[in-house]
């Protein structure tokens, strides 16, 4: 046992006063008379103990009255955990969780609803000169500051549930930058919340011993939620009136099996193939949701099912452009008739091709972000002017193909091709053979084959009269498409940054081979033209500041604006230039998951889709037990978890923080042994 103020110890030199008393009788006696002097010896004896007895009782109960009165004023404590009282006004941290998790349901309500008075009673059991911290998801700016237990209050009625989530190192951070700027001894963290798997990552905390965190945590009475995870196409273009396969994740994190659920995809409003699906409990499955495209341009969709309680992610927003056209550039060199006719040919005939031209010696640089794919049509050389605009080219998303030339400067192309972190021409060879071998996992041909009539053995493949060897320095960013029979490559492709980099082994000249005339020429041609489009991203996580790629530049008194599908919201964002590119910056401005619109001005751009954050959807959480396992194993010493039941936390922490106080008891005792002595004079006669 301990003493809040031992110095009023001193008090209980106080009992000397009964004591004295009790020596020193000064009552005066009566004189009584006796008619009989036989009687005197027998009264007086028998007055004598009766007398004797009720000092010693009064003696007694006047002793521990005032022993047990001063021990009132010392107030006495068992110390929780063999810790002292910190005298002094203290200064509380109090994190309420506000992210989606918390709508699900408790016994007082939503978690939500059972945190705010948790908080309440949190501050409820500390004196008003204290100073309070609220603080939340949303990291607000007003959070920032220590205030007053009445202003406190009022924040904690203004907290809603949020889109944002943090980790629990990030909150500890910011609750550690308030308390250590304050000069209180004594300081305080509370985290309420269902401590999901998800954020608790204790490895990660800051180890503050001046600092005691506590942990609050709170159960749902159900933990059930199907959600929409994630969704993707099944090849990256997307093509007018063609079939498109929609992959969508759905999740199922409960004990319940879910049975022929209705799931629905919206495209620019319109609803298009209903399906079902059922899925096992703990489990989750893939859907392929398939329609075609009737429309060219932005395609803002939306996929929904229904559940219930936690309803945030039942949702999932993207949007994809369908191409109207894909521009494709030519460069030829400089002699006269230089140019191929099965190129021309194969992309002037289609007309979501928009086919240019140009001589390597009258290239205008400045137009090559124009076009999504690049051919180099049998150039005697790469000058490095060239070689440095087509690798800006690629690092912004384009595609190159390269086709060399019979009497090449290897110098200049393998310059190029070194740079690009791509295998060289070693030499030139005349043996005449054939490709072999066709990768057919490729996207480039993963379609064009009919697969139940097709044979590898009855392949008829290119025959190669002469080509250059590539060297095979590079293996990891290599992607084969054709080989050659003695293992060489005769086409492969290389990713170079968000860029496609093309390198065929020989030209489009009958000289080199039939490969311009052969039937795998148009599918191969055709499928990287098409592949050749830059993918936006179809959607954006809410939280996470992604960057937007915007395909213009605005100047002037020009800005970006992004607006919702119903035009109730419209921001200027922040955009930068990089490398003839424009990079947008959300910033967090967004806070609800939708559709929205990228414009300058009035100029539609392309659309952006935004969806909250699916780390909440996981309900699973740690239990009392789980969490106390958690802090020894990181040994934690700082942290306490508060087990309450549903009992009022003020009573909790009263015992927890400042000891199991007995200066009431003190008083009952005190006044009880006061009532005896009074009961003691009066009735015992």
């Amino acid at each position: 046992m301990s003493f809040t103020y031992p110095a009023f110890l001193f008090a209980l030199s106080a009992i000397a006063l009964p004591i004295i008393i009790h020596l020193f009788n000064f009552r005066k006696f009566k004189t009584v008379y006796f008619s009989n002097v036989r009687f005197l010896k027998e009264v007086k004896e028998e007055t004598q103990a009766k007398s004797k007895l009720k000092h010693l009782l009064v003696l007694a109960a006047r002793i521990l009255a005032i022993i047990f009165l001063v021990l009132a004023f010392s107030q006495p404590y068992i110390p929780s955990n063999n810790k002292n009282i910190v005298l002094g006004d203290k200064a509380i941290s109090v994190f309420i969780d506000n992210s989606f998790s918390m709508e699900a349901i408790s016994k007082n309500g939503t978690l939500l609803d059972e945190a705010k008075k948790r908080a309440a009673e949190i501050a409820s059991a500390y004196k008003a000169t204290d100073r309070f911290q609220l603080l939340t998801n949303d990291f607000e700016g007003k959070h920032q500051r220590l205030v007053n237990k009445e202003e406190f209050i009022e924040l904690i009625d203004e907290v809603k549930i949020s889109p944002a989530t943090k980790s629990f190192s990030e909150i500890a951070s910011r609750q550690l930058d308030v308390l250590q700027a304050t000069e209180s001894k004594s300081k305080l963290s509370f985290i309420i919340s269902d401590f999901q798997k998800s954020i608790l990552n204790l490895d990660k905390l800051k180890n503050d011993s001046s600092v005691q965190f506590k942990f609050i945590a709170l159960k749902a009475s159900e933990k059930s939620n199907v959600y929409i995870d994630t969704c993707w196409f099944e090849s990256p273009v997307r093509q007018y009136n063609q079939i498109e396969k929609l992959h969508v994740r759905v999740k199922n994190v409960s004990d319940k099996i879910i049975e022929n659920n209705s799931i629905k995809l919206f495209i620019n409003g319109s609803q298009k193939t209903p399906a079902s699906y059922s899925i096992d409990k703990n489990s989750e499955t893939e859907i392929v949701l398939s329609f075609s495209s009737k429309e060219v341009g932005v395609q803002q969709c939306k996929i929904e099912l229904n559940d219930y309680p936690v309803t945030f992610d039942d949702r999932f927003y993207f949007s994809f452009e369908v191409a109207k056209n894909i521009p494709v550039l030519c460069i030829n060199n400089a002699e006269p008739n230089s140019e191929s006719p099965y190129l021309n040919k194969l992309f002037s005939s289609d007309s979501l091709f928009v086919y240019s031209k140009a001589q390597e010696n009258k290239l205008d640089y400045s137009s090559l972000g124009n076009y999504n794919l690049i051919i180099l049509n049998e150039l005697k050389s790469i000058t490095s002017g060239l070689g440095q605009e087509l690798k800006r080219f690629m690092i912004n998303g384009g595609s190159i193909i390269i086709f060399p030339n019979r009497e090449a400067e290897l110098k200049s192309y393998n310059d190029f091709f070194l740079s690009s972190k791509a295998n060289y021409y070693e030499r030139f060879d005349t043996a005449n053979t054939k490709a072999d071998k066709i990768n057919l996992e490729h996207p480039i041909y993963k379609d064009v084959f009919d697969k139940k009539s097709f044979s590898v053995t009855n392949l008829d493949l290119p025959k190669i009269n002469e080509y250059f060897v590539l060297s095979k320095n590079i293996r990891s960013n290599e992607e084969y498409l054709l080989k050659i029979q003695n293992g060489n490559i005769l086409l492969s492709k290389y990713d170079v940054e968000k860029g496609k980099l093309y390198i065929s082994a020989v030209g489009v000249s009958d000289k080199f081979s039939n490969f311009p005339k052969h039937a795998i020429f148009v599918p191969t041609l055709y499928k990287i033209a098409m592949y050749s489009k830059v993918s936006q991203p179809l959607f954006y996580t809410i939280g996470k500041d992604e960057v937007i790629e915007a395909k213009i530049m605005v100047s002037g008194e020009n800005v970006f604006h992004i607006r919702s599908s119903t035009g109730k919201f419209d921001i200027i964002p922040e955009h930068k230039v990089l490398d003839s590119k424009t990079a947008i910056y959300v910033h967090n401005q967004i806070a609800e998951a939708d559709n929205y619109t990228l414009a300058a001005n009035t100029q539609q751009i392309q659309g952006v889709s935004f969806n909250f954050n699916r780390q909440e959807s996981d309900l699973t959480c740690y239990n009392e037990s789980e969490l106390k396992e958690e802090i020894i194993r990181f040994n934690a010493n700082n942290i306490n978890l508060l087990e309450m039941d549903l009992k009022n936390i003020s009573i909790s922490l009263a015992e927890l923080d400042q000891g199991k106080k007995l200066w009431k008891l003190c008083v009952i005792l005190a006044l009880l042994f006061l009532a005896v002595e009074v009961l003691l004079l009066r009735f015992m006669k």
